[in-house]
């Protein structure tokens, strides 16, 4: 298998794929190839060495692995078009919400790997929760895709019929932790704080959060007990925040981007 990386589709995420997996140093800039029909958008990377086309087929061609970051309504005639250039020695990873693995194959007219990946846009940073699951795939190339996202941040493997969920909790929840962010630097500029301290705070903050679950493994409620003094300042912030429906509103939030996405 040739060991470069075509990702079809240059907008946000497939863009984000190209930096994360050339910052990670997964790739040489030179071994990965973007396409988009209007490439003016791809200077950024090209001036990083990144290969940068209009022409699909080229990019397939010429690579091993192909990263398919289209929009979903263009899944079907962006991969027809592709499918002559696919060969045995290809591996498909699809990062296209929304689209079942066996849509993709229903396309392709060659039995390869399909793997379906749900990374988010702080794979820029090397800092993605990326779902996969596969089918077809052999024990080496599993952990091959497994690597190619484990150095652009952290990889859980699910069951496919669980993907839709992963794209809201992992995709959509960059932008819902974005929001909370938003108002709380807001908050803080009412309560004192510049826009730029505000932001650092509440950015820190929120990193730091994370990082006790992720490292220490503990959970929510065990760190949030910890700041939570009797008739301290914590808890009454928390109370107000409940009774104006912080944490049901953020459920139904889930819920309804959920819902957008299975029930169109």
């Amino acid at each position: 298998m040739k060991s470069k990386i075509a990702i079809i589709g240059g907008g946000n995420l497939g863009t984000a794929i190209a930096e994360g997996l050339i910052s990670s140093e997964f790739a040489a800039a030179e071994d990965i190839t973007v396409t988009k029909r209007n490439t003016v958008t791809l200077a950024p990377l090209k001036e990083k060495g990144v290969n940068v086309t209009e022409d699909n087929k080229a990019a397939v061609a010429s690579a091993g692995i192909i990263i398919l970051a289209v929009k979903p309504f263009q899944v079907k005639e962006v991969l027809a078009s592709i499918a002559a250039s696919i060969t045995s020695e290809h591996i498909l990873v699809s990062v296209v919400t929304g689209v079942m693995i066996s849509d993709l194959e229903e396309v392709i007219t060659i039995n390869i790997p399909v793997f379906r990946a749900m990374p988010n846009t702080a794979i820029a940073i090397r800092e993605s929760m990326t779902c996969l699951s596969h089918h077809n795939a052999s024990e080496s190339q599993v952990q091959l895709i497994n690597k190619l996202f484990s150095t652009v941040g952290k990889v859980v493997a699910i069951d496919e019929k669980l993907m839709d969920a992963a794209t809201v909790l992992g995709a959509c929840g960059t932008a819902y932790a974005m929001r909370y962010i938003r108002a709380n630097i807001q908050g803080g500029i009412e309560i004192g704080f510049d826009a730029a301290t505000a932001s650092l705070i509440a950015a820190q903050t929120v990193k730091g959060a994370a990082d006790l679950l992720l490292i220490k493994k503990s959970h929510p409620e065990f760190e949030i007990d910890k700041v939570t003094t009797p008739k301290g300042c914590t808890i009454a912030g928390l109370n107000e925040m409940e009774h104006r429906g912080f944490s049901s509103s953020l459920i139904k939030g889930v819920v309804a981007s959920y819902d957008r996405i299975v029930k169109p």
